[in-house]
């Protein structure tokens, strides 16, 4: 069984995504750490993000165990995914990595931004996993504090909206959900009962396929 979960930028998607992996005991994959550990090397080895050529092979040699998540969760890592994740040899290059797991013998939980409709298209159940800009921006920020990053609300809201425009303009795979994904609106929710929602869509789909 596949589960593909897409959406915005702290909206929840990578908890459930955890939850559910721990559930149906299958293995999860957040995508987003391939872009993020992606920009992070760029920025360390000193390539520019217009070298498409050369950011596409720092995307083939990661080694995702050379990067804490401490490292990975940043604020500029976040930025730096953005804008290695609109470039198509980028994304072309971490394609059948995330595919490859996809496909393992049980299936495998993915949370990204393109599984339902480029990753995984036939994936058993899409979920599309969204909240409002403004709660978005208030468990991120209070995610960041937690860190150490200093930024305001209103800084944080700026952010996410760039970040929202580019995901989903990018020529190459956009940010959208797909046409058949459960959506799951967080924004009023407790992540407990956002998981029961997400479980409800697995489940209704293991029924139809019985």
């Amino acid at each position: 069984m596949i589960i593909a979960i897409d959406g915005t930028l702290a909206s929840g998607k990578g908890t459930i995504a955890k939850r559910l992996s721990a559930w149906y005991g299958l293995p999860h994959m957040d995508t987003g750490r391939l872009y993020r550990a992606t920009g992070v090397a760029a920025k360390h080895q000193g390539v520019s993000f217009e070298d498409a050529d050369t950011l596409a092979d720092v995307a083939r040699s990661l080694d995702l165990n050379d990067y804490t998540e401490e490292e990975l969760r940043t604020a500029g890592a976040g930025q730096a995914a953005s804008k290695v994740a609109a470039i198509p040899q980028v994304r072309a290059a971490l394609l059948e990595l995330q595919r490859a797991f996809a496909n393992q013998a049980k299936g495998a939980v993915l949370d990204g931004r393109d599984i339902g409709t480029v990753v995984c298209p036939n994936a058993d159940v899409k979920l599309w996993v969204d909240a409002s800009v403004e709660a978005r921006a208030e468990r991120r920020l209070k995610e960041l504090t937690s860190k150490g990053d200093t930024l305001s609300l209103s800084e944080m809201i700026a952010q996410l909206k760039e970040r929202d425009t580019r995901d989903k303009t990018r020529k190459d795979a956009p940010m959208v959900a797909a046409a058949d994904a459960v959506l799951i609106d967080t924004t009023h929710l407790t992540i407990d009962a956002a998981v029961d929602k997400a479980r409800d869509a697995v489940e209704a789909a293991i029924a139809r396929n019985s």
